[in-house]
């Protein structure tokens, strides 16, 4: 249906893309839980995970479905997160900060004092965000790495990403913010056109050239 886009033509695909010598995410494991934006909705449901595994030579799990939130409801993150079966842990969970909750406009909640998974209330973004953490930490051992869409006009999604750079500083985990990146958001229309399918959804293009070395650089940077 997207094959048509420019940003999805073949000069994108998979196979032309080369390995990086030496990189430091080689040999690891990354579990990718998020929506639409980490599936690849309107990229032929090639994204990031593809491309940074193929670029940097490491093992991934790609638990994304479109439409998905954070907070409680069908196919929640959490909800997706507790029937994961996996024998083994992960070096790194990569999370989505979905905006699917900022079009279904979800409570925020607060921002608990405690730091124990029965605490957090998950039918609010912050306690969903908080359990994920948690979740991880405990269950997974793994580091927690969230991440934000490139900006967008909305504003709930912007009190999102305020609200997940304070749990940032609780927590002590990863964030890699393309929403507040004004250099990075700093495209004229020809690349605009090339890498966004609309103003959520990247292309092939998009997520090659433009979200996947933006990940990398913040990844290597937490190694």
């Amino acid at each position: 249906m997207f094959e048509e886009l420019k940003g999805n033509s073949s000069d994108y695909d998979l196979d032309k893309v080369k390995p990086i010598k030496n990189s430091p995410l080689k040999g690891l494991s990354f579990l990718f839980l998020g929506s639409s934006v980490t599936i690849g909705f309107k990229s032929c449901e090639v994204s990031f995970p593809e491309y940074l595994s193929k670029r940097n030579g490491f093992e991934y799990v790609k638990e994304a479905v479109s439409g998905t939130t954070l907070t409680d409801g069908n196919e929640s993150y959490i909800e997706r997160l507790r029937k994961l079966k996996t024998a083994k842990s992960f070096d790194f969970l990569v999370c989505q900060l979905s905006t699917n909750d900022a079009y279904c406009q979800r409570n925020f909640g607060t921002i608990s004092e405690s730091f124990s998974i029965e605490d957090f209330d998950t039918s609010t973004i912050y306690g969903a965000i908080e359990y994920i953490i948690s979740y991880a930490k405990t269950r997974l051992n793994a580091r927690v790495v969230f991440y934000t869409s490139p900006y967008y006009e909305n504003e709930h999604y912007k009190k999102m990403v305020q609200g997940l750079l304070a749990i940032q500083k609780k927590w002590k985990i990863g964030v890699i913010d393309m929403y507040s990146d004004p250099y990075f958001n700093k495209l004229d229309i020809e690349k605009r056109e090339l890498y966004m399918a609309d103003p959520i959804h990247p292309t092939k293009a998009g997520y090659l050239e433009w979200i996947t070395p933006y990940m990398e650089k913040h990844l290597y940077q937490m190694i």
